[in-house]
Protein backbone atom coordinates (compact mmCIF):
# COMPACT_ATOMS: atom_id res chain seq x y z
CA UNK A 1 0.00 0.00 0.00
CA UNK A 2 1.53 3.28 -1.06
CA UNK A 3 2.12 6.06 1.37
CA UNK A 4 -0.48 8.36 -0.20
CA UNK A 5 -3.27 5.87 0.43
CA UNK A 6 -2.23 5.53 4.05
CA UNK A 7 -2.26 9.29 4.49
CA UNK A 8 -5.72 9.55 2.83
CA UNK A 9 -7.07 6.78 5.06
CA UNK A 10 -5.61 8.45 8.16
CA UNK A 11 -7.11 11.78 7.07
CA UNK A 12 -10.55 10.19 6.63
CA UNK A 13 -10.40 8.68 10.11
CA UNK A 14 -9.28 11.99 11.63
CA UNK A 15 -12.05 13.89 9.85
CA UNK A 16 -14.60 11.34 11.08
CA UNK A 17 -13.43 11.89 14.69
CA UNK A 18 -13.50 15.67 14.29
CA UNK A 19 -17.02 15.55 12.87
CA UNK A 20 -18.06 13.28 15.71
CA UNK A 21 -16.69 15.78 18.23
CA UNK A 22 -18.78 18.53 16.63
CA UNK A 23 -21.92 16.59 17.44
CA UNK A 24 -23.50 18.09 20.58
CA UNK A 25 -24.77 14.74 21.86
CA UNK A 26 -21.32 13.12 21.69
CA UNK A 27 -19.64 16.13 23.31
CA UNK A 28 -22.31 16.05 26.03
CA UNK A 29 -21.65 12.37 26.66
CA UNK A 30 -17.91 12.95 26.93
CA UNK A 31 -18.49 15.87 29.29
CA UNK A 32 -20.87 13.72 31.37
CA UNK A 33 -18.31 10.91 31.61
CA UNK A 34 -15.61 13.38 32.68
CA UNK A 35 -17.88 14.86 35.39
CA UNK A 36 -18.81 11.38 36.65
CA UNK A 37 -15.15 10.38 36.83
CA UNK A 38 -14.21 13.55 38.73
CA UNK A 39 -17.09 13.14 41.20
CA UNK A 40 -16.26 9.48 41.81
CA UNK A 41 -12.56 10.29 42.24
CA UNK A 42 -13.45 12.97 44.78
CA UNK A 43 -15.73 10.51 46.58
CA UNK A 44 -13.05 7.84 46.71
CA UNK A 45 -10.54 10.34 48.11
CA UNK A 46 -12.98 11.46 50.81
CA UNK A 47 -13.79 7.84 51.73
CA UNK A 48 -10.07 7.07 51.99
CA UNK A 49 -9.49 10.17 54.13
CA UNK A 50 -12.38 9.23 56.42
CA UNK A 51 -11.07 5.68 56.76
CA UNK A 52 -7.58 6.83 57.71
CA UNK A 53 -9.02 9.32 60.21
CA UNK A 54 -11.19 6.58 61.75
CA UNK A 55 -8.12 4.37 62.16
CA UNK A 56 -6.26 7.22 63.87
CA UNK A 57 -9.22 7.88 66.17
CA UNK A 58 -9.43 4.19 67.05
CA UNK A 59 -5.70 4.02 67.81
CA UNK A 60 -5.89 7.13 69.99
CA UNK A 61 -8.92 5.78 71.86
CA UNK A 62 -7.04 2.55 72.56
CA UNK A 63 -4.03 4.51 73.80
CA UNK A 64 -6.33 6.60 75.98
CA UNK A 65 -7.97 3.51 77.49
CA UNK A 66 -4.56 1.94 78.13
CA UNK A 67 -3.32 5.13 79.81
CA UNK A 68 -6.43 5.23 82.01
CA UNK A 69 -5.80 1.63 83.09
CA UNK A 70 -2.18 2.46 83.91
CA UNK A 71 -3.31 5.51 85.91
CA UNK A 72 -5.80 3.40 87.87
CA UNK A 73 -3.08 0.83 88.53
CA UNK A 74 -0.75 3.55 89.83
CA UNK A 75 -3.50 4.94 92.08
CA UNK A 76 -4.06 1.50 93.58
CA UNK A 77 -0.33 1.04 94.02
CA UNK A 78 -0.07 4.40 95.79
CA UNK A 79 -2.96 3.45 98.08
CA UNK A 80 -1.14 0.23 98.94
CA UNK A 81 2.08 2.11 99.69
CA UNK A 82 0.14 4.38 102.08
CA UNK A 83 -1.43 1.44 103.94
CA UNK A 84 -0.25 0.10 107.30
CA UNK A 85 0.21 -3.38 105.81
CA UNK A 86 2.90 -2.14 103.44
CA UNK A 87 4.68 -0.22 106.20
CA UNK A 88 4.70 -3.31 108.41
CA UNK A 89 5.96 -5.60 105.62
CA UNK A 90 8.68 -3.19 104.54
CA UNK A 91 9.82 -2.76 108.17
CA UNK A 92 10.05 -6.55 108.53
CA UNK A 93 11.89 -7.06 105.24
CA UNK A 94 14.22 -4.08 105.17
CA UNK A 95 15.01 -3.51 108.83
CA UNK A 96 14.37 -6.90 110.44
CA UNK A 97 11.82 -5.38 112.84
CA UNK A 98 8.93 -7.25 114.42
CA UNK A 99 5.61 -6.22 115.87
CA UNK A 100 5.28 -5.76 119.61
CA UNK A 101 5.07 -9.07 121.43
CA UNK A 102 6.55 -11.12 118.57
CA UNK A 103 9.78 -13.02 118.88
CA UNK A 104 12.19 -13.13 116.02
CA UNK A 105 13.83 -16.45 115.26
CA UNK A 106 17.08 -16.48 113.38
CA UNK A 107 17.56 -19.69 111.42
CA UNK A 108 20.89 -20.44 109.78
CA UNK A 109 20.76 -20.55 105.99
CA UNK A 110 22.06 -24.12 105.77
CA UNK A 111 19.31 -25.33 108.13
CA UNK A 112 16.58 -23.50 106.18
CA UNK A 113 17.79 -24.86 102.86
CA UNK A 114 17.96 -28.44 104.14
CA UNK A 115 14.14 -28.58 104.26
CA UNK A 116 13.58 -27.29 100.72
CA UNK A 117 12.96 -29.41 97.65
CA UNK A 118 15.57 -28.95 94.93
CA UNK A 119 14.36 -27.64 91.61
CA UNK A 120 14.10 -30.29 88.91
CA UNK A 121 16.75 -29.91 86.24
CA UNK A 122 15.52 -29.54 82.67
CA UNK A 123 16.26 -32.55 80.49
CA UNK A 124 19.46 -32.21 78.52
CA UNK A 125 19.01 -32.16 74.76
CA UNK A 126 20.11 -35.28 72.96
CA UNK A 127 23.23 -34.92 70.87
CA UNK A 128 21.79 -36.66 67.79
CA UNK A 129 18.23 -35.38 68.12
CA UNK A 130 16.71 -34.23 64.83
CA UNK A 131 14.59 -31.11 64.65
CA UNK A 132 10.86 -31.57 64.01
CA UNK A 133 9.69 -32.45 60.52
CA UNK A 134 8.22 -29.03 59.79
CA UNK A 135 11.54 -27.35 60.70
CA UNK A 136 13.53 -29.72 58.49
CA UNK A 137 11.07 -29.12 55.65
CA UNK A 138 11.36 -25.35 56.01
CA UNK A 139 15.15 -25.51 56.10
CA UNK A 140 15.15 -27.70 52.98
CA UNK A 141 13.03 -25.15 51.08
CA UNK A 142 15.21 -22.26 52.22
CA UNK A 143 18.33 -24.14 51.16
CA UNK A 144 16.71 -24.92 47.80
CA UNK A 145 15.75 -21.30 47.06
CA UNK A 146 19.07 -19.87 48.26
CA UNK A 147 21.12 -22.54 46.45
CA UNK A 148 22.77 -23.75 49.63
CA UNK A 149 24.03 -27.20 50.41
CA UNK A 150 21.86 -28.93 53.05
CA UNK A 151 23.34 -29.49 56.49
CA UNK A 152 24.02 -33.13 57.28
Amino acid sequence: MPLQQKVKQYTKITVAYVLRLRDVRFAGQILFVIVVLLVSWSGVKSIDTNYSLERQISALQQQNALQQLENNNLKLQNQYYDSDQYLELSARQNFGLAAQGEKELIVPKSMALSYTVPEPKPPEPKANAQPPLYQRNLEAWVNFFLHRQPRT
